[in-house]
């Protein structure tokens, strides 16, 4: 081969690497630039109706000015956190069992096609099905059934988060070399404890990041909890009564036919947007940390 080739190589590759680069800077600016548009117009529209007011008060009676969502603020945090307490166990426990316990078992193989599935589920069936099960039924026993409640609401985001943490967890413990696992072993750990121990301690990033992404999915979710929590005009943290959250208000504030209600909307709109944009980015700094860094 005549050693004119090679220049004429490398001058190919070079143009492709570069070609690529901007292809790949492209599409990332195609994927950014909706989430820009969209956070810009929320300041542009939500901006001026944040105040200190919005963060400390109820709202208003229909057709008045004013008030806010502090309710509706403290009443997501509520849901949020009963669905993390609900979610967040039950999906890390069955994607250890999937990883450590139930490799190629028929029960493992049906747990992850029924989490695949879950994960692709409307967010309003599962709100339907949440109602049908703790909303509609009258037990005189169980006085936690048969109404709308904060319960209710936490439920049906928990079960959303399930898929999502147990997947993840799967796949970050599947990650991490046998060879701890072995050394563990190989010291007399009982297998139980060095999975508790060394090799989800070792995954742990790759899970707290999937705990996240599930915590910030159903964080702007409304569907669910129109069929369970309801919405609630005035400060309730009890769990058996109906509960305000900021994707709710935004819903009804949305279609209503005031104007000063519109403009909270935005803001409620620009306020929640913001906590999953926090929560996301608490993701990327836990991902950039190395999803395996337990290693060292």
């Amino acid at each position: 081969m005549s050693t004119d080739a090679f220049p004429l190589r490398s001058r190919f590759r070079t143009f492709t690497d570069h070609a690529v680069t901007v292809l790949a800077v492209i599409a990332t600016l195609l994927v950014i630039a909706p989430l820009a548009a969209i956070f810009a117009y929320l300041i542009f529209k939500g901006a001026s109706s944040l105040n200190w007011n919005f963060f400390v008060k109820v709202p208003a009676p229909e057709g008045e000015a004013g008030g806010g969502m502090a309710n509706a603020i403290v009443g997501s945090a509520v849901l949020l956190g009963i669905a993390s307490l609900i979610g967040v166990p039950i999906g890390i426990g069955s994607g250890i069992y999937l990883a450590e316990f139930g490799r190629g078992t028929r029960l493992a193989n049906a747990v992850r096609f029924t989490a695949d599935v879950l994960n692709g589920v409307p967010s309003i069936v599962m709100g339907v099905t949440a109602y049908a099960l703790i909303v509609f039924p009258h037990i005189a026993f169980l006085p936690c059934l048969g109404h709308f409640s904060a319960l209710a609401g936490g439920v049906a985001l928990g079960i959303m988060m399930i898929p999502t943490v147990c997947r993840t967890t799967e796949e970050m413990l599947l990650m991490v070399p046998n060879a701890i696992r072995e050394a563990a072993l190989g010291l007399g750990v009982p297998n139980w404890r060095s999975t508790l121990s060394i090799t989800v301690k070792t995954a742990s990033p790759g899970i707290i990041t999937g705990c996240m992404l599930a915590f910030a999915r159903v964080a702007g979710e409304t569907a669910p909890l129109l069929f369970t929590a309801l919405g609630n005009q005035f400060w309730s943290v009890n769990l058996n009564e109906p509960i305000a959250a900021l994707p709710l208000q935004i819903f009804n504030y949305a279609i209503s036919p005031y104007e000063d209600q519109h403009r909270l909307a935005w803001a409620g709109a620009l306020v929640l947007i913001a906590l999953i944009v926090l929560a996301v980015s608490l993701v990327r700094f836990v991902t950039s940390r190395g999803v395996l860094k337990g290693n060292s």
